[in-house]
C-alpha cells in the first residue's frame, strides 16, 4: 500500500490550497481515509476524516473552511482548504484504513509521507 500526498506550499492568510492523496495497492475498493497535520510544538491534530460509505467530519479548527472528498475512483483523496489561516501551517499527511473508527481517530493503518503547508 502506497499513499503519496502532493499539493502544499506556501500561500498568504485568505488563499487557497488543494492538497491530494493517491492510494495504491489496497485490495479493497471501499476505504476510508484521513489528513491530520503535525506543526512543531503542537500536538497531532485529525483535521478531517472520510469514511467507506462517504460521511465526513472535521476539526473545529477547519469547520466550514475544509472540505474533505474522494475522485470518482475513490482512489484519490482531496483536502479543499479555503480560507487559510496562520494556524493552518503545518505538515499534512494522508492516512487510509479499512476501518472507520481508525480514520475517525487517525490512526490509520498506512500513511504517505507528508506535505507541507505554510501560511505567511
Amino acid at each position: 500500500v502506497q499513499l503519496v500526498e502532493s499539493g502544499g506550499g506556501s500561500v498568504q492568510p485568505g488563499r487557497s490550497l488543494r492538497l491530494s492523496c493517491v492510494v495504491s495497492g489496497y485490495p479493497y475498493e471501499t476505504i476510508c481515509a484521513s489528513w491530520v497535520r503535525q506543526a512543531p510544538g503542537k500536538e497531532r491534530e485529525v483535521v478531517a476524516s472520510i469514511e467507506n460509505f462517504g460521511n465526513t467530519a472535521y476539526s473545529d479548527a477547519v469547520k466550514g473552511r475544509f472540505t474533505i472528498s474522494r475522485g470518482n475512483a475513490k482512489t484519490t483523496v482531496y483536502l479543499q482548504m479555503n480560507n487559510l489561516k496562520l494556524e493552518d501551517t503545518a505538515t499534512y499527511y494522508c492516512g487510509a484504513s479499512i476501518w472507520d473508527f481508525k480514520c475517525r481517530e487517525g490512526s490509520c493503518d498506512h500513511w504517505g509521507q507528508g506535505t507541507q503547508v505554510t501560511v505567511s
